[in-house]
């Protein structure tokens, strides 16, 4: 009985030991993969300031500094939702 439990305990120390290097590994890459969709988002936004927004107000975006990011206004079309 006491051996059981002693190598229950043994199996569970690896497991702890395991879990932490496991936790370790799991936030290096989730913090990899905020970084990686940062930079995706970025350039979203700035494909779409020049793309979409463009036909609202290319005046506007003619006048932004080089990297200068705004959110530009969009008409309302008077039903609650932006146009796209």
């Amino acid at each position: 009985m006491r051996a059981q439990a002693l190598r229950a305990q043994a199996v569970g120390r690896q497991a702890v030991g395991a879990g932490s290097f496991g936790a370790v590994a799991a936030g290096a890459f989730a913090i990899g993969a905020l970084a990686i969709g940062a930079l995706a988002i970025g350039r979203l936004a700035i494909g779409r300031l020049t793309t979409k927004e463009a036909r609202f107000d290319r005046l506007r975006i003619g006048t932004l500094e080089l990297g200068e990011v705004r959110e530009i206004e969009r008409p309302d079309d008077g039903s609650g939702r932006r146009r796209r």
